[in-house]
């Protein structure tokens, strides 16, 4: 368990604190509690645009980059379907600057129509480069809307087309800044040499004077319904090979059955001598890349089994081979063997993502906003715990045809 202190000030804000006599470095994370998913979905791409304009300068800091650097900190941020994420790496006696600078923008973002303006069209840009004028671009896009119909993972994080991004104004973007980008909106975690009670109140000194939400946003997303029939796309792309992209609707982040389903994709694609790997890459020689994954998302999200096909493959075949290889998996009992390498990948993943002073402040955050920071430690046994039989069990049901979308991504 990585020890840490918990601590909540009066505005809201949530505050972890790690001490790691270890280092001599700190790390600062602030998550806020917003993603694609709380976005309006005439207007999407908020959440991402916002990350750009972070960094766009408050009212005490000019250039956010520039002050850090002579703190000789780095930092970088991200946004997904669930959070946006703001994360800062500097020497430990520098720790205060870094709150600093976290904290003015929380409280005084300086979003002028000049700055939007130029955000704006940065990501606009993004958008055309990694969607519109790339190879590949838009396969995710088209997956997310073949597999839902009502819940907001349809969109891509970015935003769902150009114009959503166009039509953002100066109050479109104050508004979504007002609701989330606020002290009881956020988590924040610190790992340091320092003693905990000392950097809360360094945080208080930061953050205890910016004011909660005006309004507490309460999260209401519609549910997507249980998929009854499988769907099937098929579209074409000047692209150097085809490509195969399966999904299927799986767990919550909260649910004992993400573990299963996440050694599911594993025991699928994890590593050479998996099964997918081994059957259709190696010796079948169908598909020139292959794997699967899972989403990862908070709420039900997807088992993804994605494969560019060889070019002397026909993709009607390749994906008559995944079928194959699916059917072993639901017919016949994983070996314990199987499962236990699967498992002790799951474990080591685990035991590297404690190592880092950062990995270990980004994982407080998460596993807070969650509401369960336990769970980081408890979902060990959670992974060790899963049976054989648990596992056929849901490789039944999540590989269940009606639960299944296919995209064929076929090469002109």
């Amino acid at each position: 368990m990585i020890p840490y202190k918990r601590y909540k000030l009066d505005n809201g804000l949530k505050l972890l604190v790690h001490k790691d006599e270890q280092v001599d470095i700190a790390a600062v994370n602030l998550m806020y509690n917003v993603g694609s998913r709380d976005e309006n979905p005439s207007i999407t791409g908020l959440a991402h645009l916002f990350e750009h304009l972070m960094f766009e300068g408050s009212e005490n800091v000019a250039v956010f980059d520039r002050e850090l650097e002579v703190a000789g900190g780095e930092n970088n941020a991200f946004t997904n379907n669930d959070i946006t994420n703001y994360y800062i790496t500097l020497p430990a006696v520098n720790l205060e600057t870094a709150l600093w600078l976290e904290s003015d923008r929380m409280k005084a973002l300086k979003l002028t129509q000049e700055k939007l303006d130029i955000q704006k069209s940065v990501v606009i840009e993004e958008f055309k480069q990694r969607y519109l004028n790339q190879p590949y671009g838009d396969v995710w896009s088209i997956a997310r809307e073949l597999s839902y119909k009502v819940h907001p993972y349809k969109w891509p994080t970015i935003g769902k087309e150009i114009s959503h991004i166009e039509k953002v104004d100066r109050d479109i973007a104050l508004d979504f800044y007002s609701a989330f980008y606020a002290p009881d909106n956020a988590v924040l975690a610190i790992a340091s040499p320092m003693e905990e009670d000392k950097v809360f109140q360094l945080v208080k000194k930061w953050f205890d004077d910016i004011s909660p939400a005006p309004v507490h946003y309460e999260r209401s997303l519609p549910m997507e319904p249980e998929q009854k029939e499988p769907r099937f796309q098929e579209v074409e792309r000047e692209v150097p090979s085809s490509m195969i992209v399966r999904t299927y609707h799986m767990a919550d982040r909260l649910s004992e059955n993400y573990y299963i389903h996440d050694l599911i994709s594993d025991i699928l694609a994890n590593g050479e001598s998996s099964r997918l790997k081994q059957e259709l890459v190696k010796n079948k020689e169908l598909f020139s890349q292959l794997d699967a994954y899972i989403s990862g998302d908070i709420d039900p999200g997807l088992l993804v089994i994605a494969g560019k096909v060889n070019d002397d493959a026909d993709i009607e075949k390749a994906n008559q081979g995944i079928d194959e290889e699916l059917k072993k998996i639901t017919t016949k009992e994983i070996p314990l063997e199987e499962l236990q390498k699967a498992q002790n990948k799951a474990l080591l993943r685990m035991e590297e993502e404690k190592t880092g002073v950062l990995e270990k402040a980004m994982n407080l955050s998460f596993y807070e906003l969650l509401g369960d920071v336990e769970l980081y430690e408890r979902q060990i046994d959670y992974y060790k715990s899963v049976t054989p039989e648990q596992l056929h069990k849901e490789c039944k049901r999540i590989f269940a045809e009606t639960n299944q979308n296919t995209l064929f991504y076929k090469a002109k």
